[in-house]
This record gives C-alpha cells, structure tokens and sequence, in this order.
C-alpha cells in the first residue's frame, strides 16, 4: 500500500480484508504515524456512494503554534461541525457545477501555498 500527498490532502491506500467472522479495513502505516489521534475509536460515516468520513472518537490533540490559529477559520468550523452533526440529513456530495462556480469565485485570488 502506497501513500501519496497531494496538494491541500492527503490520500493513503487501504484494503478491505476479512477479521474473524468480520471485515476491516488495512491502512498504510504512514496514514497512521501522520494522524495518531486515530489510534482508538473510529466513527465511519457514508456520506455518499463510495464515499465515507472517518473520524477518531478519542482524537489526541497535538499543540497549534500561534500563527497556526485563525480565530475566525476556527469559528465558522466549529459552526459547520455543529451544523453537520445536528443536520447530517443535508450534507451532500459536490459536483463538477458547483466546483466551477467556485472556481469562478475565487478566480484570480493569490494565496501563500507555503503555509497551506
């Protein structure tokens, strides 16, 4: 299995493989030196065809250094965490429309990739 980076996520190959007389899912090991806080408990949860959010239980927090925090950004995610959990009814999967709408959006808006 195989992990690569990509430019804002990061993506780890797994497979399916029979425990027992149930299944689970073998991740590369790099997925997780890289995210401990999924070394407990687990959540899977579909969010559309093929498509499933992982989310550890008991998330181990590491420290964020002071110009890593954006009082805002942190703000509108904990609003949107609040929203998905309280409505997960209306989560849905994006498509290539609105991909282009948002591309158009932010259109000519320059960003310092080094601190994404």
């Amino acid at each position: 299995m195989e992990s690569t980076t990509r430019s804002q996520s990061e993506q780890y190959s797994g497979k399916v493989t029979p425990v027992g007389n149930s299944k689970g899912i073998r991740i590369d090991a790099a997925f997780f030196k890289a995210h401990p806080e999924f070394s407990g408990d687990v959540r899977a949860t579909v969010l559309a065809n093929g498509q499933v959010l992982l989310s550890a239980n008991n998330p181990v927090s590491r420290r964020l250094k002071k110009e890593e925090i954006d009082p805002v950004m942190l703000g509108f995610l904990s609003f949107l965490e609040k929203q998905m959990a309280e409505h997960p009814d209306l989560i849905e999967p994006v498509d290539r429309d609105q991909l282009a709408r948002i591309g158009k959006l932010v259109e000519g808006v320059e960003t310092d990739d080094a601190t994404h």
